[in-house]
């Protein structure tokens, strides 16, 4: 019978006749830092005084790299060396572990307004000795010096204020998967965009400007809390076989709904046939106001990032009179075009500045400032035009058609 001999070489090598790639497989350790604080409030720090060595105050527990800490306060120290000299301060891991790696910092708040915080910090360790390693509930450590007399910059209404940071560290290491499963992106808002197509199951009517809309009270409470609270709370409207809305367009309400059901503006040259970029700005005004009207923050700034793309001329004077209260980034962008010397004079012969004028003169004001630092000092003398805005909601209703 013959004998099979394999050395080390011929089990770890491929053999030279063999033509397919050797597998390779990879893993990656990831190693962060988990940070958290908790500010540590002690009342009544005088009469804490005496209430014995070793005994304690504790804070509530709170939660870092999911584990629970805790702060342990010794008035009188924790031992007989610290008596009458230190008062002790210990930061514990408070639920069970095994070997949480974490650093620490504890400050004695300066309650003065002069920032000297008295901060016994582990974040700064050497790399040799690295984050503590705790087993279970583990302590580290604390002191400060029992200099805390009535006048003491830590003492304020004879109050101690302790802040404490922890940083857990943890370390992971992944692997290949061994699956390919493609998970397509999210399609809820093209069911919901289909729900309101259809008009099935509708129970709620909006005549708009002569349009009849039907929607679902519940998909517009869910995204609304007008809408909750007209069709739903105490004072919800009684009739909700056509509920009329003033003071908004057809179009606009269209697109509101279309947002509130599929999380995103339309494309307005294919829901209105709107094909210039001023109908597609005014539309963007009209949404603004009506975002505002019906608490819907996502549309707002949805609205105030397209406009701030779309500056112009003719419609930049509207567009500061409706963003003048919550939309900062798109009034900034508005005042400097405004201000610009070549802009300026023609911005003010546009329908909207009257109105601007009379309706925010802070803005105006601002504007003279925004023209002062580019070293225009000419007196602006606002002409007479037509009014583009009216008061509306919040005084901030575009006038200006859609049709």
């Amino acid at each position: 019978m013959g004998t099979i001999r394999a050395t080390t070489a011929d089990l770890s090598k491929p053999t030279s006749t063999s033509s397919s790639p050797v597998p390779t497989t990879t893993s990656t350790s990831r190693t962060e830092t988990i940070n958290g604080s908790h500010e540590f409030k002690i009342g009544g720090y005088s009469p804490s005084k005496g209430i014995g060595i070793g005994k304690y105050i504790a804070s509530d527990t709170f939660i870092v790299g999911g584990y629970a800490w805790a702060i342990y306060f010794y008035p009188d120290g924790k031992s007989l060396e610290d008596n009458a000299t230190y008062v002790s301060l210990f930061i514990a891991l408070a639920s069970e572990g095994t070997d949480v790696r974490a650093l620490f910092e504890l400050s004695l708040m300066d309650q003065s307004g002069k920032e000297n915080h008295k901060v016994h910090s582990h974040f700064g360790r050497a790399l040799e000795s690295g984050p503590y390693t705790l087993k279970y509930r583990g302590r580290v450590i604390n002191g400060f010096l029992r200099e805390l007399k009535e006048t003491s910059d830590y003492l304020k209404d004879d109050t101690l204020v302790i802040r404490c940071c922890v940083g857990v560290v943890k370390s992971q290491t992944e692997g290949p998967k061994a699956y390919t499963i493609a998970v397509p992106p999210s399609d809820i808002s093209k069911h919901f965009g289909k729900l309101l197509e259809s008009g099935k199951r509708t129970d709620v009517n909006f005549e708009v400007d002569g349009e009849v809309y039907a929607a679902h009270k519940l998909v517009l409470a869910a995204r609304s809390p007008v809408f909750r609270a007209q069709l739903f709370g105490p004072l919800k409207d009684q009739n909700t076989e056509c509920i009329k809305v003033e003071d908004i367009e057809a179009p606009v309400f269209k697109a509101l709904l279309y947002f509130i059901y599929r999380n995103t503006l339309p494309d307005m040259e294919e829901l209105f046939g709107l094909n210039s970029k001023w109908a597609s700005t005014l539309m963007a005004q009209h949404l603004l106001a009506a975002a505002d009207r019906y608490a819907l923050e996502r549309l707002r700034l949805l609205c105030e990032a397209k406009l701030c793309e779309d500056v112009a001329i003719n419609t930049v004077a509207t567009t500061l009179a409706l963003a003048e209260h919550q939309c900062l980034q798109l009034k900034a962008i508005c005042l400097k075009f405004i201000a610009l010397p070549e802009n300026l004079k023609a911005v003010m012969q546009t329908d909207g500045f009257e109105y601007l004028k009379e309706s925010c003169p802070s803005v105006i004001t601002e504007l003279l400032q925004y023209v002062g630092r580019i070293g225009e000092h000419s007196v602006i003398a606002c002409g007479h035009g037509n009014e583009s805005l009216d008061g509306g909601m919040n005084g901030r209703r575009v006038k200006q058609r859609l049709h």
